[in-house]
């Protein structure tokens, strides 16, 4: 069995510790997930500095990390628990936000919120979750179908923003989505049947937007409860459709800015 040695050379936990991170199982038994690369730990320390379980190294890590715990660890090591293909040398154990999973909204909800339904891909959610980050969404709300926000390839795409806003993945979105009705919100599905032009997303004091999966769009449930149907203009004889990371990123940019 391969065993991590700290910086003091003291037995740590196996390597296959690590590696079981990479799936939902193992990150919800051991309340941690990984984040790989220097630029998305500093994100991720940048908004939750006390998140940050330990930090694994192929190389001696920079004096920005010495506060945490550290463990040096071989480049095969380091490659065997990364999904990257070409690893960046340094990922950190981050402590798993249970709430992620609860079927209730926060107390304080901001006033834009992203819903995706059964988003699959996990490189669209983690795509679609940094934008709405940078766009200034306070949460996202996601169906139990989508991809998990905390896999290992969802978190890469976020870029270390996945702790930046609030999320909830659960099967009783539709409540959350009558709920957030009932406080105001106005919901503005982005429908490629939809008739009502991008101004419709600058209107809203609280605004839900919700994208559906990237073949079959959204349920009937979400397109009748919502306020609005929007669609995109484009050039359909060249592109029938856009895709849903794509769609997302232009309706929460348009939401942010005035013409």
């Amino acid at each position: 069995m391969l065993i991590a040695p700290d910086y003091r050379g003291n037995a740590l936990k196996p390597i296959k510790w690590y590696k079981s991170l990479a799936a939902g199982k193992g990150r919800l038994e051991a309340e941690a997930f990984i984040v790989e690369g220097d630029k998305a730990i500093k994100q991720i320390i940048s908004n939750n500095p006390g998140e940050i379980i330990e930090i694994l190294s192929a190389e001696e890590l920079s004096p920005f990390y010495r506060k945490y715990t550290s463990r040096l660890i071989t480049n095969s090591q380091l490659r065997s628990i990364c999904s990257a293909k070409t690893p960046q040398g340094i990922i950190a154990i981050v402590r798993l936000p249970l709430d992620i999973y609860y079927d209730k909204l926060p107390e304080k909800t901001g006033e834009k919120i992203l819903l995706l339904e059964d988003v699959q891909d996990p490189g669209n959610v983690g795509t679609l979750i940094r934008t709405a980050a940078a766009f200034g969404f306070s949460g996202v709300i996601l169906t139990e179908k989508c991809a998990d926000p905390l896999s290992p390839k969802c978190v890469q795409s976020t870029a270390g923003t996945v702790l930046s806003l609030w999320i909830r993945r659960t099967p009783r979105y539709i409540e959350l989505v009558k709920k957030l009705k009932q406080e105001g919100f106005c919901i503005v599905a982005a429908d490629l049947s939809g008739k009502e032009e991008p101004s419709v997303l600058q209107r809203q004091n609280k605004l839900l937007l919700a994208l559906g999966n990237e073949a079959a769009g959204l349920s009937e449930s979400i397109l009748k409860a919502a306020d609005y149907r929007l669609k995109i203009t484009m050039a359909q004889r060249k592109a029938e459709s856009l895709n849903v990371a794509v769609c997302g990123a232009i309706c929460m940019y348009l939401s942010c800015h005035k013409y």
